[in-house]
């Protein structure tokens, strides 16, 4: 009798587990994050003239939807622990898969039709991920626990049009002037349309980003870190892609495919790097993961028009990869689990905004400082002098990413975030 009492169905016990540690997001805040991304698509679409950042854009999307799928754990611990990917093995083997078929089906996109076929190309998988999440974010949630409120709408336009504003000045710069009456009005409205955003965010009653989530060192530390890195990682890659391709002669296809070794390098230390981050805190794996990462850009400065992929790229290609697969990890458990479980969703959304916006400024304002400006085809010298300061930024950005990390991230094992 007794036995009979204890028999439960292990399947819908593993369920009722699962849907207990879910934190409450509710499908308007995931549809409002593909809106976002829809939105950037076609705010890119536009003034995008090289084909190399198509593939970029593709591997950021991968990225995106990948991260945004995945829904936080109770705890920091929870995340380090699973790794950066997935909650579970196999979800991390599904998303390396993506991540190493997105720049090769956008080179192969580019090789066999037009560059503008790799962005049309995401919007299917944008449709069917906000089906999804409207069908099934908030199945089997009572009322009580579904997120309340309007949307915030005005800050959500505020906030895309001081973004397109500031991007747009630094994309037309280059070639209409930095003091043209043009750029500086677009400028310059992008700059007041984000003032103002601050401010009715400050008084908004249910804010897009409620901004007493910057009192917290840890949260403002790891988005630092995200900013800086993500930012070096961008306008690394954008560089990169051009000097392969218009350098060494590589197809787009090849140049995607030569960046697997990282993708396989993030799949396998990833976890690891969370189970170390587990036991001795974050801040060491995030610093020294930012410095390797640093190491490997500075190792690209060697890539030149006679350079061997196996002896010059490859080798960059693996120390960089490296550094990722011990940063990632640390970096999206400390993001996420800094603000506590109850605000988990915004920690998710401001880090993956905060990705997002640093690939942006980045590829819109590295080639700039790198001497590019206003190059529609670069090559020759001015493509490989410009290649090589590029590194450098890229490589500065990431010890400054390191920097922030070591003083701003704890490093005690015990620490939780607040609930």
């Amino acid at each position: 009798m007794g036995d009979e009492r204890l028999s439960v169905d292990p399947e819908r016990a593993d369920a009722l587990r699962r849907h207990a540690r879910r934190p409450n997001h509710s499908r308007e805040s995931f549809r409002r994050g593909v809106d976002r991304f829809c939105s950037e698509l076609t705010r890119v679409l536009p003034c995008s003239q090289r084909r190399d950042s198509c593939r970029r854009a593709t591997r950021a999307g991968n990225r995106w939807c990948a991260r945004r799928s995945e829904q936080p754990r109770d705890s920091r611990n929870d995340i380090s622990r699973k790794g950066a990917w997935g909650s579970d093995r196999p979800m991390g083997s599904m998303v390396g898969d993506s991540t190493a078929i997105g720049p090769l089906a956008g080179g192969w996109l580019v090789d066999a039709s037009s560059w503008r076929f790799v962005f049309l190309s995401i919007i299917p998988f944008a449709l069917v991920a906000a089906a999804i999440a409207f069908r099934h974010s908030t199945a089997g949630e009572p009322a009580s626990k579904r997120t309340s409120g309007a949307l915030d709408y005005a800050g959500a336009a505020l906030g895309t049009f001081g973004l397109a504003g500031i991007v747009a000045a630094l994309i037309t710069g280059p070639e209409s002037g930095f003091t043209s009456t043009f750029v500086l009005a677009i400028g310059g409205a992008g700059v007041a349309f984000l003032v103002t955003f601050v401010f009715v965010e400050s008084r908004a009653s249910n804010p897009l980003l409620p901004l007493d989530v910057f009192k917290v060192r840890e949260f403002v530390g790891a988005n630092l870190n995200t900013v800086l890195v993500y930012a070096a990682l961008n306008g690394m890659f954008f560089l990169l892609m051009l000097q392969l391709q218009n350098g060494l002669g590589y197809s787009a296809l090849v140049a995607g495919a030569s960046l697997l070794p990282i993708n396989a390098l993030l799949l396998i230390l990833s976890p690891r790097s969370g189970k170390l981050a587990e036991r001795i805190g974050a801040r060491l794996p995030m610093s020294i993961g930012s410095l390797v990462t640093g190491i490997g850009a500075l190792l690209f400065i060697r890539v030149t028009r006679e350079s061997s992929y196996v002896w010059t790229v490859l080798p960059a290609v693996l120390v960089f990869g490296v550094g990722l697969g011990m940063l990632v990890a640390p970096l999206t458990a400390v993001a996420l689990g800094s603000l506590g479980e109850k605000r988990a969703g915004i920690a998710s959304g401001v880090n993956n905004a905060a990705a997002r916006l640093a690939g942006l400024l980045a590829t819109a304002s590295i080639p700039v400082a790198a001497g590019l400006g206003g190059s529609r085809q670069p090559q020759g010298e001015a493509l490989a002098a410009a290649f090589i300061r590029a590194m450098m930024i890229s490589a500065a950005l990431c010890v400054a990413g390191a920097i922030v990390a070591f003083l701003m991230v704890r490093d005690g094992r015990g620490n939780r975030p607040q609930k």
